[in-house]
């Protein structure tokens, strides 16, 4: 796959520019971590050759200057919040993210438990970690929150609040996922710490949008597009532009919230150092691009798929016909249509062909191959292995896998597993081809080709089972698929 971006120079670029952040307040920051700090894998699609772990190999430079200080809102406990991309809660993915900092070097101070109101599933969850010999803290409700700045920095509001104690140069501020308060745990620091006489300063660390790439740029509007059922909306920084005279790129709730921001550090610290939400940032990813026309071309694939994931959310029941209408309009603003991804229209025409379930994908040098619903296979996994022997330069008609070899899976599913569909899914084909590849020297070269596939489009007539789905997530695959499912029915888990 063509290469946009230039990961190792970004890695120093925002190292270094980190390191100048901090140096600016006295020694001491606390960075506040949007997104994701592990697998950005939106990233790595539309800025290719980003790679998904950039932001941990990035603090891994500076690892002994680090401290990890996790948040989570008591709300999002009480309530089991979970994490659609990996399917749990957030305190549970708490534990998983110190257990991931921990196995990388990390040393991770704190928990702090936002908008704790003596909620029991809090208390449940402090209890555990006090178990586990994890320091936690907690972070009260603060009435007039954002807008009452005078009662919020006072001993009333942010002092009521536990003192973080923290060790490290460069704090940490990261979360499972949004709205878990990490901003303001910034700022109750900040002000912990200036009424001790410590100099510390606070900045954002967020990839998207890029704020020095034109507003209507694909890689921006792909941020949109990710972001369609938060309504986050791109737009000219004007604190920036009437500062500096200077046109950056921002998105609506950083430039809404920072009157309030301001006027917090000037109350806190006396005055603030920053004239604009941009000014709040460090981040150098638009310094990594080196071609541009492939991150645009790559952008307005993600928006693409972006929309048919809408479109299945919706069928699913899962997200508003508003979303998909937010990115009907994302998608004419950056001039994406169905037709820029050649997948789409074989899949559709390979499903009208032959009356049953298919799939299509781009392979690297452009071609594109099918697979069709057979008595054995699945769509995803006919796909998958037509996929396969395109690439090792095999005939499609060609068995690999024998049916004395299928057929006693098949019949196990159904007969021992209680499944109703015999045919077998991606990771099961998968599984039996490296079971033939024992004696078969073509299947195990076929099997060497699965790598090669990272990075090419998938997209298929019906909505695929999470099985298939995870498979291709794992191989890197990128998915997409049709609002319908196979069979007419009201439950389809």
């Amino acid at each position: 796959m063509k290469l946009g971006f230039d990961n190792e120079k970004y890695l120093a670029l925002q190292a270094e520019h980190i390191k100048e952040r901090r140096s600016q307040f006295g020694g001491k920051l606390y960075l506040e971590f949007g997104g994701k700090l592990f697998d950005d894998y939106h990233a790595s699609r539309v800025l290719p050759g980003f790679q998904p772990d950039s932001k941990i190999r990035m603090l891994s430079t500076m690892r002994d200057e680090v401290e990890i200080l996790v948040a989570i809102c008591a709300g999002d406990i009480e309530k089991s919040k979970m994490r659609g991309d990996l399917g749990i809660s957030y305190d549970e993915d708490v534990l998983r993210l110190i257990d991931v900092f921990r196995s990388l070097g990390f040393y991770v101070g704190s928990v702090v438990i936002t908008q704790y109101a003596g909620q029991s599933g809090a208390d449940a969850f402090i209890k555990r970690l006090n178990a586990l010999g994890i320091r936690c803290y907690r972070h009260y409700p603060i009435a007039g929150y954002p807008s009452d700045v005078a009662h919020i920095v006072s001993d009333e509001g942010l002092g009521k609040n536990d003192y973080i104690e923290t060790t490290r140069s460069v704090v940490v501020v990261t979360a499972p996922g949004p709205g878990s308060g990490k901003m303001a745990t910034c700022l109750s620091q900040l002000y912990h710490e200036h009424k001790r006489g410590i100099r510390a300063g606070y900045a954002k660390y967020e990839t998207f949008p890029i704020w020095n790439l034109p507003l209507k740029h694909p890689v921006n509007l792909a941020y949109e597009a990710a972001t369609a059922d938060l309504n986050d909306v791109n737009m000219i920084d004007p604190f920036h532009l009437e500062a500096y005279g200077k046109t950056t790129v921002n998105y609506n709730r950083d430039v809404e919230i920072f009157p309030v921001l301001n006027a917090m550090f000037e109350k806190i610290q006396g005055s603030s150092p920053y004239k604009s939400p941009t000014d709040m940032g460090v981040n150098m990813a638009g310094f990594g691009i080196v071609d541009d026309e492939v991150c645009q071309e790559a952008s307005r694939m993600e928006i693409l798929r972006r929309y048919y994931t809408g479109l299945e959310e919706l069928a699913k029941g899962e997200c508003d016909e508003s979303v998909v209408r937010k990115l009907e309009l994302v998608m004419r603003q950056a001039g994406v249509t169905p037709e820029i991804c050649p997948a789409v229209a074989a899949s559709i025409a390979k499903a009208e062909e032959t009356g049953a379930p298919a799939g299509a994908m781009v392979l690297p040098d452009g071609s594109v191959v099918t697979g069709k619903t057979s008595s054995l296979l699945g769509a995803s996994a006919a796909m998958l292995l037509n996929a396969l022997k395109e690439m090792a330069g095999i005939d499609h008609k060609l068995d690999l896998i024998p049916a004395s070899v299928i057929e006693p899976i098949s019949r196990m599913k159904t007969e021992n597993l209680g499944h109703r569909n015999p045919r077998l899914h991606s990771d099961e084909l998968l599984i039996a081809l490296a079971i033939s590849g024992l004696t078969n020297p073509l299947a195990a070269m076929v099997q060497r080709q699965l790598n090669n596939l990272r990075g090419c489009e998938a997209h298929f007539s019906v909505i695929i089972s999470e099985e298939d789905r995870k498979l291709y997530k794992r191989l890197g695959i990128n998915v997409s698929c049709e609002p319908k499912y196979e069979v007419k029915k009201l439950y389809h888990k």
